[in-house]
């Protein structure tokens, strides 16, 4: 049988097909569509996930929605009936838009259904909640055949951080902190008074962090939040104004700390940098505490985690390290598009009982989009006149890629097999680099990504060496980059971030066959197991999808080589392409 889940209509939009229970399919809508965090109706992604099968709607029993939209509303009268007069300009933004059409999901969903089943009949329609979502998403992959499930994110229906307990395909709640009252609604308040962008610009806050001290951390715990001894925590709704048309902080926000929010264009100061460690600090101290919780109300070993603080790879560095759990799972697609992976997974298991296979690589290493043949790919690169050397097998490639191109300074463009499902790239989609350079980081960061130069990038290294250079233990599994370690090996400057640290992916032969095998040349040729990788795209622009998109992005950056699967080109060799393009402007602020 076939299950369709989708999360949409409010940003990262995606859809996940599964056959008996697995997953084979799930893509995210802005791969497509090519416009970041995407909201509207998945159709491009719907359709790449019944092609891959072969199948149409007609094959597929049931359609499964991520949340609960009416639950939702109800949720936003509330707010702005309890706030009122505050909140009237986002009020009458924001409720037309759900009377005329989002207080009509399932008609939405049918409308769009409709459309890709050309008006033939189409599969029963069920809703989930948002928390349950996330936490069957973060249960149902993991390898656990139990474990403590922590959900933590902005907001669903009404909750805002939920915990559970999952023992074979069953899942139940075990306590939930209610909105206003929300982590990632206070991470979010300060990247927007740093000057990020909301639901977007929470990761560059991440890595500004090193370059501060956490000299707010106790005016923030005194006056903005509050942790009880039951597990549960407050904000202060005095500085927080979340039906705001100015911010998510209130005039006193700004007074406690006597800075103005910083607008987008200005310039970085110290202040800054030392109140995005504050913050990180204590988002670490609250995400301690609620685990806390979770064990000593579930006594599992193991805990597995989702929701968008779930990205917050530095605060899961300080879980795992902290010992209080025997081993930590994340889901990749932690935000809203795991959802539909997660609501796909609820309704197989715990609304048609099926029994759960647990499985060490259920996600398939999150390896799930499009992939293109040898045929396609020849076919493009032909078309368009590029220069390029075909390569009848993928060791030859590697050693002129290691030989030629890796260990003499260049950045490379690496597009292989499947696309990755969730915001990070995994080898893939990636663009990757000699992480023992001490100029690799300001080449990337300036030259190709087109992004600001204090963000840090990430290393993948070749499991079975992953504790010789990384404070790493070879029993715990890292393979989707969720989780910040110490460096130990002085030699790797660019993917050392200023307090030593790295965002750690081990590469498992078992999970990326074709990454460990270009690490394992690596190796061969220079000692070092260990190469930058970094999403291939540049500031603002979705991750490419299509090997005509690398090519754009190729040949619009100063990026040296593209590999194409067995084809590698050198920018040397090219034509002069005309292109209208500007790429560093061709996509929103990030």
């Amino acid at each position: 049988m076939y299950t369709l889940g989708l999360s949409c209509f409010y940003h990262d939009s995606a859809a996940v097909l599964l056959k008996d229970g697995q997953v084979v399919a799930a893509a995210e809508e802005e791969r497509f569509s090519r416009k970041k965090h995407d909201s509207s109706f998945p159709g491009y992604s719907i359709h790449f996930c019944l092609t891959e099968e072969k199948i149409t709607l007609d094959d597929i029993e049931a359609v499964v929605f991520y949340d609960k939209p009416i639950l939702k509303f109800d949720r936003l009268l509330e707010t702005y009936f309890s706030s009122a007069p505050m909140g009237l300009l986002s009020f009458l933004r924001s409720m037309p838009v759900w009377l005329k059409e989002k207080i009509y999901f399932k008609k939405m969903l049918k409308d769009g259904l409709k459309k890709i089943s050309n008006g033939k009949k189409f599969p029963p329609v069920f809703f989930s909640e948002h928390h349950l979502s996330h936490a069957a998403s973060a249960f149902y992959p993991s390898p656990f055949e139990s474990a403590a499930i922590l959900c933590i994110d902005g907001v669903g229906e009404w909750a805002s951080a939920s915990a559970w307990v999952g023992s074979k395909n069953n899942i139940k709640p075990l306590f939930e902190i209610q909105f206003p009252h929300s982590l990632g609604l206070f991470y979010s308040t300060f990247t927007g008074y740093l000057g990020f962008k909301v639901n977007s610009g929470e990761y560059k806050m991440m890595g500004l962090a090193p370059y501060g001290k956490p000299i707010y951390k106790e005016v923030i715990h005194k006056n903005l939040i509050a942790l009880f001894d039951d597990g549960s925590f407050q904000l202060n709704l005095k500085y927080f104004s979340f039906t705001s048309e100015d911010g998510m902080f209130t005039e006193e926000f700004s007074k406690l700390f006597g800075q103005p929010p910083r607008k987008s264009e200005v310039t970085i100061s110290q202040f800054h940098k030392d109140m995005a460690a504050s913050v990180q600090a204590v988002t670490e101290d609250v995400v301690l505490h609620l685990a806390n919780a979770v064990k000593k109300m579930s006594g599992e070993k193991n805990l597995v985690m989702a929701g968008g603080v779930a990205l917050n790879c530095v605060a899961n560095g300080v879980l795992l390290k902290s010992g209080l759990f025997d081993k930590v799972w994340v889901q990749p697609a932690s935000g809203d598009s795991g959802g539909a992976l997660g609501c796909a997974l609820a309704y197989y298991h715990l609304h048609l009982k099926n029994e759960r296979t647990v499985s060490a690589n259920f996600q398939k290493g999150s390896l799930l989009g499009p992939a293109f043949s040898t045929a396609e790919i020849k076919y493009a690169l032909d078309r368009h006149h590029f220069q390029y050397t075909e390569f009848k097998n993928t060791d030859d490639l590697d050693v002129e890629l290691v030989r030629d191109h890796l260990n003499c300074d260049r950045v490379v463009g690496f597009f292989q097999g499947k696309m990755e499902f969730g915001p990070r790239a995994l080898g893939s989609r990636s663009i990757i680099g000699d992480a023992r350079s001490p100029k690799m980081q300001s080449i990337m960061n300036l030259a190709i990504k087109k992004r600001e130069s204090f963000r840090p990038f990430a290393p993948i290294v070749l499991k079975e060496f992953a504790p010789e250079y990384f404070d790493w233990e070879m029993e715990n599994e890292s393979p989707y980059m969720l989780f910040t370690t110490q460096t130990k090996n002085k030699n790797l400057p660019a993917i050392t971030h200023i307090d030593g640290s790295a965002r750690l992916q081990v590469v498992d032969r078992e999970i990326h066959p074709r990454i460990h095998a270009l690490l394992t040349a690596f190796k061969k040729e220079t000692g070092c197991p260990v190469l930058i990788n970094t999403s291939f795209n540049v500031r603002g622009e979705p991750i490419v999808c299509t090997p005509i998109q690398a090519l754009k992005c190729f040949m619009s950056t100063d990026m040296d080589t593209l590999v194409l699967e067995n084809f590698l080109l050198k920018k040397t060799d090219q034509p002069k392409l005309v292109t209208n393009v500007k790429w560093e402007s061709a996509y929103a602020e990030d």
